[in-house]
């Protein structure tokens, strides 16, 4: 048996650099059937954060689709997804740098389908019957915001017709599979898809275009995700099926039918207090699909913990599934299912689950997110925690105790504690493996990763807590996390930390300039300036904060009292800003004024600048100095020697 070695928490050196970690990971995500093969989408660090299109075929040989020099990826709603299609093995991808639209088959280079413009597309469909792709446009042609529609794109000479239009958003155009119906989401400014979309359906006529079309489900005040059709039954096209939380979570619902093929209210196929969607921040999510036409795999979430279950949608019995890897991002074909997968001890994943006859739930991972393979001695595994937070209410985390076989702390000595907040704010955490949290609990940090109020997960009176009270709540929720670890004994008081990203990053900013219980923060691309914001981000958040906050101007001294950078001078901790240069979400002066102001009031702070990043870090070299700058600064703030050399930062009034 070894002997572990003794030294301060934050001073242990871990297996899990940030070359290791960057050099063999890919981001996954998009899987998609096409017969026997299966397509995904890679995002590689190593290459600058391009995205690649990748098939595996059923030979079980695996090469990339797309080329070098293009990248797939579209920039809709600034956060992209939906970013290809595939169907018969030609590819339909929206890239990086022109966002036209190309298309490849088999063989082939890749070949232009839209003209050079302004417009943007994402969330694909083929309608292979009228030779067309359906998508969603997003115009920057014209003054003021873009304008978003549904369209149709000719495949053989990038011809485009409207097939809707008039509203602020759209997404999840969705074909029947006898191509005689079309359904769709739509949404108008304030709200958020998390707060009201609306589900609309129309017949389409012989030349494809929509007639008869209505409203179907879904308000102002009712959330649609994912409409989807179920393959055809006995002597029918297929039924609409989709996700709402008319009844508080996001269950499943099928479109009632009359036999006349009048429209009847939509059936709740199993009720249950947990959530069957997803906030769509992005294009292209999935959560459930199709086996056949009276099957579904789906992935549900309770009390922030997924889960994968088959529902019979005859007979409404759910049959939980027993999968190492519970995932995301479904589709299904013939028997089998792929889908991104992970679980908190194993890193995301792209799975094949076999759902046919004798080999039921057999799994198979096509695609580690990583090549780098961690004994688990090195990995601390999440522990769900509740605590009590303001109003008598409970509020969710996760927490993660230092873990590292080499090392022992010091008699007495109780680690520091990172509070991370993560971003949307209408978003959540989860418990699945994220070697980036391990990068920390292995150096000998503890992790609070809080689902503050307003997170996904929880139902949609959780997720409205933070209605009006953005800035508020969630950072209380950090704080009383916080506190009951201290209280508890597990975590040293005094030395506290809050980070985030982008709204998680505002949180960072609103605790340590609102309260003084945090001694260190690192915010990357937070939100300083909340009345910046609302006057000027893009089109799919520029109301966002309507909801957050209060209406812009009217309630002008809410977004005023609630902006770090206005009550600069409270600040209480060091504080360290990454920001990437080419950021639209949050533009570099947010992160630039608040230095200044840290700085004027001679607080150890540090501005990292990223050119060619945007709201989020896609390359690796980027992604390395920014996690190895945050550990040099708090080894320098705390007074810890880190366990390997690292790069300095320049850190302006470090005593």
């Amino acid at each position: 048996m070894s002997i572990s070695t003794v030294a301060p928490y934050g001073s242990w050196k871990s297996p899990i650099t940030a070359d290791l970690l960057l050099g063999g990971s890919v981001n996954l995500s998009q899987p998609r059937l096409d017969g026997d093969d299966v397509y995904w989408l890679e995002g590689r660090p190593a290459e600058r954060g391009r995205q690649v299109v990748v098939r595996r075929a059923a030979d079980g040989t695996t090469a990339d689709v797309t080329p070098p020099g293009f990248n797939a990826r579209t920039r809709v709603h600034e956060y992209g997804g939906g970013d290809y299609a595939v169907h018969d093995g030609v590819v339909t991808f929206a890239n990086d740098a022109d966002q036209r639209l190309y298309v490849q088959r088999p063989g082939q280079a890749p070949q232009p389908l839209t003209a050079e413009s302004q417009s943007r597309y994402a969330d694909m469909q083929i309608d292979a019957a009228r030779g067309r792709l359906l998508a969603v446009r997003e115009d920057h042609s014209g003054p003021g915001e873009a304008v978003n529609s549904l369209v149709a794109i000719a495949l053989d000479d990038g011809a485009i017709i409207t097939l809707a239009a008039g509203n602020d958003f759209y997404s999840s155009p969705r074909l029947s599979p006898d191509g005689r119906r079309l359904a769709w989401l739509t949404w108008n400014h304030p709200n958020m898809p998390w707060d009201g979309t609306e589900l609309w359906l129309a017949e389409l006529d012989g030349d494809g275009m929509p007639r008869d079309a209505r409203r179907v489900a879904g308000g102002p005040a009712e959330s649609i995700f994912q409409p989807e059709w179920s393959p055809p039954g006995a002597g029918d096209g297929g039924a609409l099926h989709f996700v709402s939380d008319r009844s508080g979570w996001w269950n499943l619902y099928r479109l009632g039918d009359d036999g006349t093929g009048a429209d009847v209210p939509p059936e709740r196929l199993y009720a249950m207090a947990a959530e069957f969607g997803q906030p769509q921040w992005v294009f292209g999510l999935s959560t459930y699909a199709f086996l056949n036409a009276d099957t579904i795999i789906c992935t549900y979430t309770v009390d922030g913990r997924r889960f994968m279950a088959l529902l019979d949608t005859l007979s409404g019995q759910l049959r939980p599934l027993d999968v190492a890897h519970a995932g995301t991002m479904l589709d299904a074909a013939g028997g089998w299912a792929v889908y991104v997968g992970a679980s908190p001890t194993a890193a995301a994943a792209v799975v094949r689950l076999d759902l046919s006859g004798g080999r039921l739930g057999a799994v198979e991972v096509l695609r580690h997110s990583t090549e780098f393979a961690v004994d688990e001695a090195y990995l601390s595994i999440a522990e769900p925690v509740e605590f009590p937070t303001e109003g008598g209410l409970t509020a969710h985390g996760y927490f993660y105790a230092p873990r590292n076989r080499d090392y022992a702390a010091p008699a007495g000595e109780l680690p520091p504690l990172i509070v991370t907040s993560h971003g949307g704010p209408t978003s959540a955490t989860t418990g699945d493996l994220s070697l980036s949290r391990q990068y920390w609990t292995s150096r000998g940090f503890a992790i609070l990763d809080v689902n503050y109020g307003g997170s996904t997960g929880y139902g949609r009176a959780y997720r409205e807590r933070l209605a009006d009270n953005w800035g508020v709540v969630d950072v209380d929720d950090c704080i009383n996390g916080a506190r009951r670890l201290v209280e508890q004994g597990r975590v040293d008081g005094e030395r506290l930390i809050i980070r985030g990203g982008s709204a998680g990053g505002y949180t960072t900013l609103r605790a340590i300039t609102a309260h003084r219980v945090f001694k260190a923060a690192a915010s990357y691309y937070g939100i300083s300036d909340a009345e910046a914001l609302a006057k000027d981000t893009h089109k799919f958040e520029s109301r966002y904060s309507d909801k957050l906050i209060g209406p812009y101007p009217a309630r002008r001294d809410l977004y005023v009292k609630r902006s770090p950078l206005h009550v600069a001078n409270d600040c209480s901790a060091a504080l360290i800003l990454f920001q990437g240069l080419e950021d639209k979400v949050v533009p570099p002066d947010q992160s630039e004024a608040m230095f200044i102001a840290a700085r004027n009031k001679e607080l150890p702070v540090a501005y990292v600048a990223f050119e060619g990043e945007g709201h989020g870090f896609r390359q690796a070299a980027n992604i390395k100095r920014a996690m190895e700058n945050e550990l040099y600064f708090y080894g320098r703030v705390f007074g810890f020697e880190p366990g390997e050399p690292l790069e300095p930062v320049e850190i302006e009034n470090l005593p």
